[in-house]
């Protein structure tokens, strides 16, 4: 089972948070975006872009956060971070 935790932060204080689970049999990079973008639904704010950093940072710690410039829109929060927390 797959499964990422998605949070949104303002000045260091937890938003709002949601685990978001996938028992498909895509590939992990189709799990990571489907995920994702159940998550932003969720949380009703669009889709961040992936920059070079957040692509290394995922590649490493399994852990990213997406900030301002990750987003086209104006966001109320100061980060969106997405972790993966289970893989199989």
């Amino acid at each position: 089972m797959f499964t990422m935790w998605a949070k949104t932060f303002h000045n260091t204080h937890l938003i709002s948070q949601t685990t978001i689970k996938d028992d498909s049999k895509d590939t992990r990079t189709h799990k990571v975006f489907n995920s994702l973008d159940k998550a932003c639904q969720e949380f009703n704010i669009s889709r961040p872009i992936w920059l070079e950093k957040n692509i290394e940072d995922f590649k490493r710690f399994s852990k990213v956060r997406f900030d301002q410039d990750s987003f086209i829109d104006e966001i109320e929060f100061d980060y969106l971070e997405i972790q993966m927390l289970e893989e199989d």
